[in-house]
C-alpha cells in the first residue's frame, strides 16, 4: 500500500453496484450516495436486506438430554502430559456481512496520516453517520491494502489506518466511539486480483459495513 492514490480513481465496483450506477464516476462520494448505500432496504436482524444474507434464522433446536449408559472400566493408564498447540499467527478480522460502501482515502506511503484528499471523503462520511437516516446504526470501518509489501506490515498498516478514519469521524462530526469499530484487513481481500508485489489502487481503501442497531 505505497504512494498516494490518485483523485482520477473511478468510484469502486462494490459501490456501483449499491447504487445501480454505472460507467465512470467521481472518486468522491456525496453523502447522499453514502446514505444510500449504508441505510438498509430491510431488517437487519433477520438478513433480509439489499438480497446480503446477514446469518439469522431460526435458534437451533436443544440436544436432547444424554442418557446414562453403563461404562466398563479398563485399567488405567499412565497419564501423558501433552503439549496444547502453538497458537497461530494475528490474521485479519473475519469480515462481516451489512449494507456497504467502499470509499478512497488518501494517505501518504506507510502511513496512517489524511491528507487534505481523505479529509474530504472522511467529511462526506461524517455527514452521511450523522445524519438522522444513519444515527441508530453502528458501523465498521475496514482498512485495506494492495498486496506491496508484507501481510504482517500491510495488517498493522491497514488496522492504523482504519483507527485514523474512526478517531477523524468522533472527533470531526461527533459520532459516537462506540458507534464505530475499527478493523484492519491488510491485503487479505482485494477487490482485484494482482499479481504479488503490485500496486493496485481500487484495493487500497476503506470500507464502511453497516452493523445494525
Amino acid at each position: 500500500m505505497r504512494g498516494f492514490m490518485k483523485p482520477i480513481a473511478a468510484v469502486p465496483f462494490a459501490m456501483l453496484a449499491s447504487l445501480g450506477l454505472s460507467g465512470t464516476a467521481s472518486a468522491q462520494q456525496s453523502a447522499d450516495q453514502i446514505i444510500s448505500a449504508l441505510k438498509p432496504s430491510g431488517n437487519l436482524a433477520s438478513g433480509s436486506t439489499r438480497g446480503i444474507k446477514l446469518g439469522g434464522g431460526a435458534a437451533p433446536q436443544a440436544a436432547p438430554a444424554p442418557v446414562a449408559r453403563p461404562v466398563s472400566v479398563a485399567p488405567s493408564a499412565p497419564r501423558v502430559e501433552r503439549q496444547a498447540p502453538a497458537r497461530p499467527a494475528p490474521v485479519a478480522a473475519e469480515p462481516v456481512s451489512g449494507p456497504s460502501v467502499n470509499l478512497t482515502v488518501n494517505f501518504p506511503s506507510g502511513s496512517s496520516d489524511l491528507t487534505p484528499a481523505a479529509r474530504a471523503s472522511l467529511d462526506a462520511l461524517g455527514k452521511a453517520l450523522s445524519s438522522s437516516e444513519l444515527a441508530n446504526f453502528r458501523f465498521r470501518i475496514e482498512g485495506h491494502t494492495d498486496n506491496v509489501g508484507s501481510r504482517d506490515e500491510n495488517l498493522a498498516l491497514s488496522q492504523r489506518r482504519a483507527e485514523a478514519v474512526v478517531a477523524y469521524l468522533t472527533s470531526q462530526y461527533s459520532v459516537q466511539a462506540g458507534r464505530l469499530q475499527a478493523a484492519g484487513m491488510g491485503q487479505e481481500r482485494p477487490v482485484v486480483e494482482t499479481a504479488p508485489q503490485t500496486p493496485e489502487a481500487r484495493n487500497r481503501r476503506v470500507q464502511v459495513i453497516n452493523l445494525g442497531t
